[in-house]
């Protein structure tokens, strides 16, 4: 090893530092260690997601099984239904944009903190993505599992189970899952941006 001092930067009048990024790896760190600190609030998210998606994966499995019920009213029932998995998921998105508003809200000081340290706007919007990110792969997959099992189960006791029912069950794992990361990343942009933009001075002040 040198002896030779480590040289430190000087601050030049009138020249810009270079400013370093968050790094991916310290960053799934924090959000690994916010989502314990707050465990009780990410299961409730997680289970909004989770409930929506088992409710929308449930619909879109039972269309995979033939049906012998034809007639209008029996359209009429399928499209009764889809607009109910649809509404099932808007409901999800309003609950997680407002699950996250209020994380926001208690890490006031924390964002601010971290500002003055010297994190970017982007770096808190990447903390608050990655967060979203997470719950929302879990809580999809988990959804779109139990939807899946319930109307397997349903099927199996009612004779109508199809082998072929299986292949087709791969793509709508992957459309479920996928939807539910989606509407969770674009519930995430209005609070990531709002702690994002805030000032460190006023969200140190901020006391809840």
């Amino acid at each position: 090893m040198s002896d030779q001092p480590i040289e430190q930067p000087q601050n030049v009048p009138g020249k810009v530092q270079k400013q370093v990024s968050l790094r991916f790896a310290k960053a799934w760190e924090i959000t690994i260690k916010s989502i314990k600190i707050r465990l009780g609030r990410s299961l409730i998210t997680a289970a909004g997601i989770a409930l929506g998606i088992a409710f929308y994966s449930s619909v879109r499995a039972a269309g995979l099984f033939p049906s012998t019920a034809i007639g209008p009213e029996a359209i009429a029932a399928g499209h009764r239904q889809q607009w109910l998995a649809v509404m099932a998921l808007m409901v999800c998105f309003v609950g997680i944009m407002n699950s996250m508003l209020m994380s926001v809200t208690e890490r006031f000081k924390e964002i601010g903190t971290m500002k003055c340290l010297g994190a970017l706007n982007r770096d808190i919007v990447m903390l608050f993505f990655l967060e979203a990110m997470m719950m929302g792969l879990t809580a999809s997959f988990t959804g779109w599992l139990v939807g899946w099992l319930i109307v397997v189960v349903i099927h199996i006791f009612t004779g109508g189970f199809q082998p072929s029912f299986i292949a087709g069950s791969v793509m709508e794992m992957l459309l479920s899952t996928g939807i539910g990361v989606a509407i969770t990343l674009m519930a995430a942009i209005p609070p990531a941006v709002r702690a994002a933009q805030m000032p460190p001075a006023i969200a140190l002040r901020s006391s809840i």
